[in-house]
């Protein structure tokens, strides 16, 4: 079920405290992307480290943590051929 409108979008305060800082760490994956935030680098913890994620226009209105993958993308190995 989505948010209530008048309720408005989730931010967490420290997110919103960037100013002109052009990379900011941030923690907060259920925060929404700003239209202000266009154009920075936010590094998003995905669990284990920080993911640099570049704010574009598209992204406006997602979350943070949906640009930030927590699991590892399974790969299968070669094997050799006798």
């Amino acid at each position: 079920m989505p948010r209530s409108i008048w309720k408005g979008p989730f931010i967490e305060r420290s997110v919103l405290k960037t100013g002109k800082k052009q990379h900011k760490k941030t923690w907060s994956r259920k925060s929404v992307i700003l239209p202000q935030f266009e154009g920075m680098t936010f590094h998003v913890h995905n669990g284990k480290d920080f993911v640099p994620v570049l704010v574009k226009e598209d992204m406006i209105g997602h979350k943070f943590g949906e640009f930030a993958q927590t699991r590892k993308v399974f790969t299968f190995k070669k094997t050799k051929k006798r």
